[in-house]
């Protein structure tokens, strides 16, 4: 098969259907004046296309359950663009995600000569791949929501854009990531972050938390109190720093109010306990007063003499550590 054919050939997989109307005709068949269907494609990411021919049946399909939605007055305008924007912020990534990912599985097919190119694996993974990944991805949304709606349940928000929960915020860093990455070719300073990224996301998991976002060489993520913050914050420093392919790192742990919005978190908290992260020592954990004062003893604190944190004056950090002979409730 021709290069151009198997390019066709995996956009139609992926797409499920050729690519055969304008932007017009889509809004049209599916109920959406072209304004409205401009708007839409630009919240979920993708550029104007004129009067080129760039959409297929499933378009009109997406445009129709919007047009439907609206209509029946089930979701308003505001929250049908602020879902829209959501999704399309959160699919590309986790498009590129995936892309990046399976490359490295198309250059292992056509090294190993399961694959006479790049082209021909893509294509053969989409026909076989596709369609599980497809439903494993409907799943995992599923879990989520129901998750999602549950936290909202328990804490009785009946508007949660306004909702304002207290909660412990933790920041683990990289030590030394910029130096470190200077000295690294592209595909080991990937292998590093991705799996950094990974063994905190296990560990946050394990604890109850949630990773909010990964900046890199960062780790954002949340807990419902100090005392499981302070857990999971030593268990990253103490299984990060047993693998010797890993460089150390610092974290920093705040608790106070924090507003949950578009899938991230805000408030002085997010901010302080990356301040925390940035000056404390490798291997160590940084609390301020407030995630302290909810440890039950638990673990030793030591506060630290008062330095200047940007945002919030002079500080003194309390450093965290294990209480030897004592065991977690």
């Amino acid at each position: 098969m021709k290069r151009s054919e198997l390019r066709d050939s995996l956009a139609a997989l992926i797409l499920e259907g050729s690519l055969t109307l304008t932007g017009a005709e889509v809004t049209d068949q599916g109920g959406l004046s072209l304004e409205d269907g401009q708007r839409l494609w630009r919240a979920l990411g993708f550029p104007d296309t004129g009067d080129a021919v760039a959409y297929g049946e499933g378009d009109v399909v997406a445009v129709a359950a919007v047009a439907t939605a609206l209509e029946a007055g089930l979701l308003d305008e505001e929250t049908v663009f602020r879902m829209t924007r959501a999704l399309g912020s959160t699919m590309a990534r986790l498009a590129d995600w995936q892309v990046s990912t399976l490359v490295e599985q198309v250059e292992r097919d056509v090294e190993s000569g399961k694959a006479s190119s790049r082209l021909e694996a893509a294509v053969e993974l989409a026909e076989a791949a596709a369609p599980g990944w497809e439903q494993l991805m409907k799943y995992a949304w599923r879990r989520h929501l129901a998750a999602a709606a549950a936290r909202m349940e328990a804490l009785g928000a009946a508007d949660a854009e306004l909702l304002s929960t207290t909660m412990t915020v933790g920041f683990a860093d990289l030590s030394r990531f910029t130096s470190l990455s200077n000295g690294l070719d592209d595909n080991s300073l990937g292998a590093l972050v991705e799996n950094f990224e990974t063994r905190c996301a296990d560990i946050v998991t394990a604890h109850g938390g949630r990773v909010i976002k990964t900046l890199g060489d960062a780790v954002l993520f949340v807990t419902a109190n100090p005392r499981e913050g302070t857990r999971t914050a030593l268990d990253m420093v103490t299984q990060i720093a047993s693998r010797p392919e890993l460089p150390n790192i610092c974290v920093g742990l705040a608790t106070g109010s924090v507003i949950s919005r578009l899938g991230d978190v805000f408030g002085p908290p997010v901010n302080l306990a990356a301040r925390l992260s940035h000056v404390a020592r490798s291997n160590r954990v940084l609390v301020d007063d407030k995630t302290a004062a909810g440890l039950d003893g638990e673990f030793d604190t030591r506060t630290l003499p008062p330095r200047p944190l940007r945002g919030f004056g002079n500080v003194s950090p309390i450093t965290v550590s294990e209480r030897r002979g004592f065991r977690s409730r």
